[in-house]
């Protein structure tokens, strides 16, 4: 898929600002392609979280080629927070697509938001332990959470820490992503306080 010109005009801007990472904006465009793929068996009006969506790769991406989803961008910092709300507004896409300035952490105790989303997103968040805490919260059951993975094969999501989050690992529905399934609810004491996902990972 090619962008559309508003659309790559706002990632390429992302870029000059720092908010998307190194490398040609197409690049990334077509790495969030994978995305769009395991993200196909959602129905229409589903609810989608991009945790850490930075530039706006791949929720960006996303909302451009799935207009029949709700988007939800968070992020912790400030600065690209109001880039994606600038971003949103200025492709006429502000009435499905919204910005959340908060930690995953923080966000994920919030009894409105605990297994709210159909899907959450995850590309660079951080380790498989620390995506998987801080995704599981938002998931309803039968949700998916979607990351993307480095090349090689080695596994990265094993079973046993996976469940006492509820989640299940179901392989690769894309080249370069992982796809797990919300098999029950999170458990409360989850997501632990902010930094002990990384500080101190599951597995």
């Amino acid at each position: 898929m090619t962008p559309s010109p508003p659309l790559l005009e706002v990632l390429e801007r992302a870029r000059r600002l720092g908010v998307l990472g190194p490398g040609p904006v197409l690049e990334h465009v077509d790495h969030a392609q994978g995305f769009v793929v395991a993200l196909e068996g959602l129905a229409p009006g589903s609810r989608v979280l991009d945790l850490g969506s930075g530039g706006g790769v791949p929720g960006l991406i996303i909302a451009e080629a799935r207009p029949d989803l709700w988007l939800v961008l968070l992020d912790s910092l400030e600065r690209r927070v109001a880039l994606l709300t600038e971003a949103a507004r200025a492709l006429g896409w502000q009435e499905r697509v919204s910005t959340e300035l908060a930690r995953a952490e923080d966000l994920g105790r919030v009894p409105a938001w605990r297994g709210s989303m159909d899907a959450v997103t995850a590309r660079s968040f951080g380790p498989p332990a620390t995506v998987a805490e801080c995704a599981a919260p938002f998931l309803r059951v039968g949700g998916v959470l979607v990351v993307s993975e480095p090349p090689g094969d080695v596994d990265r999501w094993p079973a046993e820490g996976l469940a006492p989050l509820g989640l299940v690992d179901e392989g690769s529905p894309a080249p370069g992503m992982r796809r797990l399934r919300q098999t029950s609810e999170c458990p409360e004491v989850y997501p632990r306080r902010v930094g002990l996902p990384a500080k101190r990972p599951l597995f």
